[in-house]
């Protein structure tokens, strides 16, 4: 029987005033424990994840242990954790939506053994705050009577260690009760996980940040930042229309100079504006990140400044019209995640002080601040990337602070490369859990799988009635959509197209379906992809391959006057700007949208949704969904499972938007780095593969953006050198650097050297380019492009357009896969060769003096006659 009680709740309001809030609140003789050791399964209901059977202990982290150390509870080796309904609640009022979120996920995910207890429900376990006793102590009250609950409900079988930062929980809870053990974090991994030595040094390297968080907030005077406003005084701001609120987006050409704040919803209303506010310095920024979002308040009109239209961050002031300008005065949401980070050469280290534990890291992305740190392992990583987190920033402080997480690979290996862009992006990698595959068909030579009767009598047959054919390319797996045609009588064709059907297999709240949710996508590189579902359904079961038994669904203008016959590649450069010029579709429920903001643009169409590829797009799973609820015979059942509230609707829009423009950036991303590895190597100057033909898509104050279709490569090329000479031009093309000036227009820019010479450049005229890579140790190579010739290096081919620089792209990627795999295959042969030698001879790894003398003596038998003519 339920039991009923009352919660107050104390909230401010805008005005500063304390307002009493009462709320009815439930408690339940029993709730979902979710233990495979519960007396009364049935009665607890517990029809989710259970706990792994196979574990020595249940360990339960109080609500400052969940906070702290969330990071270090991801890692799957640590099972049967417990989390408290008050330490995840206690998670979402202090640390915010980002953190809440990360823990809710966790709990969802099928490879981590963890469980939530709703432990304020249970009429056993709910304990009221006493009349004066902290939020803090009532929390460790409640999370430690709940485990005291929880070891007697197993019936005194599983001890359960309660971890805690609180000395005063330890000292007091530490032997009240037999068989639960109340400890710190970092004693019980010493005890329990003494050889699990990632999980140590991120403890470690969080509990450093933690101690240099305390003595600078001590130590500190000056600011170096104004003070954030309070949260009532922004909302009520925002409400008002004095402040804007919006997402901070920096520019990564100018990380250091510009920004930008994106409006958002009523803010772009209330004010007015039909532009992006301006964000000029890092002192306007005030602390916040890329992607935060921030209440900004507009400069008067006389303070506003133009954006610049020059290619580099140190290539000097070119501003364009003034347009509206502003600063953060507060941060509404924070979207810290976790950063790649280099840190600095030994020369670097020791010129940032004698305090070495302190370490000023670089991001792998310009648009990210470096990160103070603190380690000891500074020297060790030099050559390696790592993945820090941010833990504040003060205003004290010129850096935000943050803890070393885990180490990606070496600088410039192909694999830590990879494993960069991926982090940088938040995609995440790892292999379907047992629990996901143990929902997957079976399909074998021994056990193959078959469409059951029951599915042949509900589905049409098509197998001898029509031709059925795919149009994907040769070699394709993950095979979405087929096509089919017949004949009727009335001597029309009828054409069909069938769509995978993979809701029959991803039922809906399934472990499988909860993982493909959380990727959104199929994530395609330059080299790889990391498939949406399980290669079993992406590549077999659900792929429509040929001669083969499918299930499936079956339903039955363009910029021609923008062409120039005589070259291909401006065609396909006019349709790609196109594009470029149009808002990024974007998906969206219906329910938040007035019917007007429906239209796609791109396509013209007043409505449009798809549904052709569920294999890789979850969107398409939802509305194959939506469709069988809406022609199923059993409504309730179908609606029940398939249909979603609006909002929820709309927070999976946002988060499937979100992975579609990650796996667009990690695209992009990958494809540059393989072109960056291909030309590292090779010598600008004599290699022939370093000249090709480029066409200028695009004019700049000190240069040109162009475009490369032999490889594929977009890039900048400077008509302006940093000594300030410029482009010149002989008669026969060829360039050189001289002094002058730049004049730029709306389709071209001239170059004028001072003793008259002159050459402009048109939008897209051929050009004949110089290719080089600019190696950097923080960030991701480029490609750097140099104009040799203002003439065409090869006139432009359609054959050569559409099929040679197709082929150079996927030849380009074979060539550096190749190359990287033979140095690691040489590394490891010379490690052999070095770990045989010391074995046999006891002979030290490094160098010598006995290899030093075998070097002299053979120089000494060296036949130089040859080198002399002799």
């Amino acid at each position: 029987m339920l039991q009923k009680r009352e919660k107050v709740l104390l909230l401010r309001t805008f005005q500063g005033r304390t307002l009493r809030i009462v709320r009815e609140h439930y408690l339940r003789p029993s709730v979902p424990c979710n233990s495979p050791l519960c007396p009364q399964p049935a009665v607890c209901r517990n029809d989710g994840k259970l706990l792994s059977s196979d574990v020595t202990h249940y360990m339960i982290p109080d609500w400052k242990v969940v906070q702290d150390y969330l990071e270090i509870l991801e890692f799957p080796e640590l099972k049967g954790i417990i989390f408290m309904q008050t330490a995840c609640q206690a998670v979402q009022h202090q640390r915010g939506r980002r953190q809440y979120n990360k823990l809710r996920n966790l709990l969802k995910d099928a490879r981590h053994d963890c469980v939530l207890f709703a432990n304020e429900f249970q009429q056993s376990c709910y304990l009221p705050r006493e009349r004066g006793e902290s939020m803090e102590k009532w929390q460790s009250r409640s999370i430690y009577n709940a485990a005291t609950w929880y070891y007697h409900h197993c019936q005194d079988r599983m001890p359960i260690v309660m971890v805690t930062e609180d000395e005063e929980a330890i000292q007091q809870y530490g032997s009240e009760t037999e068989g639960v053990f109340v400890i710190s974090f970092k004693n019980y991994l010493d005890n329990f996980w003494p050889d699990l030595k990632a999980t140590h040094e991120l403890c470690e390297s969080i509990l450093q940040s933690r101690r240099e968080r305390e003595n600078e907030s001590q130590e500190s005077h000056g600011k170096e930042y104004p003070e954030h406003l309070p949260l009532e005084v922004l909302e009520a701001g925002i409400k008002s229309g004095r402040y804007i609120q919006g997402t901070l987006n920096v520019n990564k050409h100018r990380a250091q100079i510009e920004a930008f704040v994106r409006l958002q919803g009523a803010s772009s209303k209330d004010s007015g504006l039909v532009s992006d506010i301006l964000i000029h310095g890092t002192k306007a920024r005030n602390r916040s990140i890329h992607g935060d979002v921030v209440v900004v308040e507009l400069l008067p009109k006389n303070e506003w400044k133009g954006r610049t239209t020059a290619l580099g961050e140190n290539d000097g002031e070119s501003p364009s019209e003034p347009m509206p300008t502003g600063r953060v005065v507060g941060i509404l949401q924070k979207n810290w995640r976790d950063y790649v980070v280099t840190f600095p050469s030994k020369e670097e280290v020791q010129s940032q002080g004698k305090n070495a534990r302190k370490i000023l890291v670089t991001p792998w992305d310009y648009r990210i601040p470096k990160i103070r740190i603190s380690t000891q392992q500074a020297e060790a990583l030099q050559d390696f990337r790592v993945v820090v987190r941010i833990d504040s920033w003060e205003s004290t402080s010129m850096y935000p602070s943050g803890h070393f997480v885990r180490v990606l690979g070496r600088i410039g290996d192909l694999e830590g490369e990879i494993a960069t862009i991926l982090v940088e992006n938040s995609i995440s990698v790892v292999p379907f859990s047992e629990a996901q595959m143990c929902e997957m068909p079976v399909n074998t030579a021994e056990n193959p799988w078959k469409v059951s009767s029951e599915e042949e009598r509900e589905r049409k047959d098509l197998r001898k009635t029509h031709l059925v054919f795919s149009i994907d390319p040769r070699g394709c797996e993950d095979v979405d959509d087929t096509l089919s045609v017949r004949a009727l009588d009335n001597g029309n064709l009828e054409l069909g197209v069938h769509i995978a059907d993979v809701t029959h297999f991803v039922t809906s709240h399934s472990y499988i379906d909860i993982e493909a949710r959380t990727r959104a996508t199929t994530y395609y590189l330059a080299d790889r992809r990391y498939d949406m579902l399980p290669s079993i359904l992406s590549a077999d079961v659900c792929s429509l391959l040929g001669g083969v038994d499918r299930s499936n669904k079956a339903l039955a203008d363009s910029l021609d006057n923008a062409n120039d016959p005589n070259d291909p590649i401006v065609n396909w450069l006019l349709r790609s700007m196109a594009t470029q010029a149009m808002s990024n579709a974007l998906y969206f429920s219906t329910g938040s949208c007035a019917e007007e903001e429906f239209h796609h643009y791109g396509l013209a169409l007043d409505k449009y949704t798809h549904f052709t590829s569920p294999i890789r797009r979850y969107s398409d799973i939802i509305v194959h969904r939506l469709l069988m609820a809406a022609i199923s015979k059993d409504k309730k059942m179908e609606i029940k499972e398939n249909l979603f509230s609006n909002k929820d609707l709309e927070e999976l829009c946002r988060h499937i938007n979100n992975r579609n423009r990650a796996a667009q950036h990690s695209q992009k991303q990958s494809t540059e780095l393989f072109q960056c590895m291909y030309f590292k190597d090779k010598d600008p100057e004599t290699e022939e593969r370093c000249i090709a033909d480029g066409v200028i898509y695009s004019i700049r104050t000190n240069g040109v953006l162009v475009f490369i279709p032999r490889f594929g490569i977009k890039g900048a090329a400077y008509l302006k050198n940093k000594d300030g000479l410029v482009i010149s031009c002989s008669p026969d093309g060829h360039s050189e650097w001289k002094p002058g000036s730049l004049q730029r227009f709306q389709n071209k820019i001239t170059s004028t050297t001072t003793g008259g010479e002159s050459v402009t450049f048109h939008l897209f005229d051929h050009v004949t380019v110089r290719i080089s890579v600019q190696a950097s140790r923080c960030h991701s190579d480029t490609i750097r492009l140099e104009i040799i010739s203002n003439k065409p290096y090869m006139m432009p081919d359609t054959e050569l357009f559409q099929q040679s620089s197709l082929l150079l792209k996927s030849d380009l990627v074979k060539e550096v896969t190749r190359s990287m795999e033979e140095a690691q295959l040489a590394q490891e042969v010379k490690v052999n060769v070095i770990e045989k030698d010391y074995q046999k001879y006891c002979q030290t790894k490094g160098r010598s003096l006995y290899t030093l003398l075998e070097e002299i003596r053979d120089l000494a038998l060296l036949d130089v006659s040859n080198s002399y003519g002799i």
